[in-house]
């Protein structure tokens, strides 16, 4: 895989750069909520700046239809990247049509310009290989080169991060080359004790590394809504808590094949609930009562895990030497329920080992609660990425960026 160094050491200057970042943003209107993944690809787009090249910015943001909407415009990550570089920053509104031609053609050396987002073409996402390769085509038209910086789409088999390497010479962003190397520490030669702690709303969705990771991890520790089915697996009542009835047969498997193997699962002792979901918007008090986690009420909801099982949790990673963390605990949004992950991160904060922050909630919960994240020792900018990447499966987009 051709590095961005090597890239720069034969010559940037005048070329232009197609970088493939991750802009995927919250955004609250148009307003930037975290422009962590922004920030987080500025120094691959400043470094090409600085030599020359005329670099032209791509990425999706949410899941828009195959179809321009509003809502999902770049336009905002397009200004808070030019405030980052100190630079103006041109936007094309569109992908692949006249203004990202005429705005890629009145680039000169040095120059950046964001076009729109590219889920607005459906090729983009076609599982038709044809009609991917076609918009890759005309997004080849737009460059010279190739880079690959978007970790948080490297599992997608989309046409910027698999048909377009294919088209131009290609290399890996800094990012990608940081996210790989922070990931193989975690299935590599790890340093041991080796604790991971998933959350998040679906147990679903952590299935597949949970399976994996039976076969590396000392230790496992559970929380957020998926929490509520391991608890229902154990025979406990959850009340109206969220529950994956279906992953219930799952769920008692790895409870059993992680005692046979030795990897102690930790799940918390107590939980905070409530009558209903809290209001995210008015953050109006919640109000909640804390109960032993086998001992929820009927008509009770579990929103967060107690602080017995924060104090727990701290313990259980304060001699980690690895430690994964991927999934809020509880909804961290409403300050009535952000205790359970602030106690995860401040753990993390506190222990000697090496901390990786996966990606998604988890990253905004760090920065929404107010922790430095140079306290860690690496917050990723892909969720879905890396759970896949520790899965063992091969990343499309990694792929595509071999020589």
């Amino acid at each position: 895989m051709k590095t961005i160094d090597e890239l720069l050491a034969e010559g940037v200057g005048g070329k232009r750069v197609f970088v493939r970042a991750d802009l995927n943003v919250p955004l609250d209107g148009t307003t930037i909520t975290d422009d962590g993944r922004i920030r987080a690809v500025l120094p691959t787009v400043a470094r090409l700046a600085e030599a020359g090249a005329r670099v032209v910015v791509a990425s999706h943001l949410g899941r828009p239809k195959g179809a321009p909407e509003p809502a999902f415009s770049l336009a905002p990550a397009a200004a808070r990247l030019g405030e980052l570089l100190g630079a103006d920053v041109a936007f094309a509104t569109d992908t692949v049509g006249d203004s990202a031609k005429a705005v890629v053609a009145g680039l000169a050396d040095g120059q950046v310009a964001v076009i729109e987002n590219l889920r607005f073409n459906p090729g983009e996402t076609s599982k038709d290989d044809a009609e991917r390769g076609a918009f890759a085509d005309e997004l080849a038209e737009l460059a010279d080169l190739y880079v690959g910086d978007g970790f948080g789409a490297v599992h997608r088999k989309h046409a910027s991060v698999v048909d377009l390497p294919a088209r131009l010479p290609h290399a890996a962003g800094g990012l990608i080359a940081t996210e790989v190397a922070v990931l193989k520490k975690l299935t590599d030669d790890v340093r041991r004790p080796y604790a991971v702690v998933l959350g998040g709303a679906k147990v679903s969705d952590k299935l597949g590394v949970i399976d994996h990771l039976l076969e590396k991890a000392d230790r496992i520790l559970i929380g957020g809504g998926m929490l509520f089915t391991f608890l229902k697996a154990q025979g406990h009542e959850i009340g109206s808590s969220l529950v994956q009835e279906d992953q219930i047969p799952a769920v008692q498997e790895y409870l059993k094949r992680a005692d046979e193997r030795g990897v102690e699962f930790v799940l918390p002792v107590d939980v905070l609930v409530a009558a209903e979901f809290p209001d995210l918007r008015t953050k109006a008090p919640a109000h909640p009562d804390t109960v032993a986690a086998d001992a929820i009420p009927a008509g009770k909801m579990g929103l967060d895990i107690g602080p017995e099982t924060g104090r727990l949790y701290a313990s259980k990673l304060a001699d980690a030497e690895t430690v994964f963390w991927n999934g809020p605990m509880g909804v961290f949004e409403h300050p009535d329920y952000a205790e359970g992950t602030r106690a995860v991160a401040q753990a993390l904060v506190d222990s000697p080992g090496f901390s990786v922050v996966g990606g998604g909630d988890s990253a905004a919960a760090v920065r929404i609660l107010g922790f430095d994240e140079n306290a860690f020792g690496h917050i990723s900018t892909g969720g879905g990425a890396s759970l896949e990447y520790l899965e063992g499966k091969t990343l499309p987009g990694l792929a595509a960026l071999e020589d």
